[in-house]
């Protein structure tokens, strides 16, 4: 079952598009704030009959000092407005760059702010960014893989959870956080357990989260009503001898 989505602009949600636009608000704030003060205090030298000139001048020579000390802060401002123009990632989105992986809260022309799952604030120069990801630009993916026993019926578990990811899209507290029912893709691995069945479909972004768990908690109760076993480590251990399949004790 495939539910169709609004999209706006080269297919953002709505959330997609308020994202964007909070975080070029939060740049042009910050940008103006430092030019008007640059503005301001010229006119306050002026008004104190200070010559701008000379000052300028002063500027210019103490620029050529640090110049080769400020080339990092040059590359993450030009960074930074790469980062923006193409709108790689915004206040809001979900995203892993480098080795963090977190909820972007801020980005300016110098660096990026990023709180992590354990609520960590990570400071991330732009000029230091080489690889992004964004887990929620336009679309999310839930990609789960179910254990079940190696003596279940294959067919009737791909039954049963394919019938529970279209009860969960035709759930009315559900179904505004999907785009497509969740459906199984395959028979994914033989684990030392149990075997893994891969289920996947797209939902909204932001949504993978709280749509993986709702169909684990589904599944589970589906599992127990159907007498589907779901397998966990254990181990047999015999004492004395044991009898082998020809009935000779070994």
């Amino acid at each position: 079952m495939r539910r169709v989505v609004t999209h706006y602009g080269k297919g953002d949600s709505k959330r997609g598009i308020d994202n964007r636009t909070n975080t070029l608000s939060r740049v042009f704030i910050g940008s103006g704030k430092v030019l008007i003060f640059i503005i301001a205090l010229f006119m306050i030298l002026s008004e104190l009959d200070v010559p701008v000139g000379p000052v300028l001048a002063g500027f210019g020579v103490a620029g050529i000092a640090v110049g080769f000390g400020a080339q990092y802060l040059v590359r993450d401002l030009i960074a930074g407005s790469f980062i923006i123009m193409e709108n790689q990632y915004r206040v809001g989105d979900r995203t892993r760059i480098g080795e963090v992986f977190g909820l972007v809260e801020e980005v300016n022309l110098r660096k990026t702010i990023v709180r992590d799952w354990d609520g960590m604030l990570h400071h991330i120069p732009n000029g230091a960014i080489e690889i992004v990801t964004n887990a929620t630009r336009r679309y999310s993916m839930v990609n789960l893989d179910v254990p079940v026993a190696y003596g279940t019926d294959l067919e009737h578990a791909i039954e049963v959870m394919n019938r529970v990811g279209i009860e969960l899209a035709e759930d009315e507290n559900c179904k505004e956080r999907l785009i497509e029912a969740p459906q199984v893709l395959r028979v994914n691995n033989f684990g030392d357990s149990g075997i893994d069945i891969r289920i996947a479909g797209r939902v909204q972004p932001h949504e993978k989260w709280s749509v993986t768990g709702e169909l684990r908690l589904r599944f589970k109760k589906a599992f127990d009503k159907e007498d589907i076993e779901i397998p966990w480590p254990h181990t047999k251990v015999y004492f004395g001898n044991m009898p082998n399949k020809q009935g000779i004790k070994v």
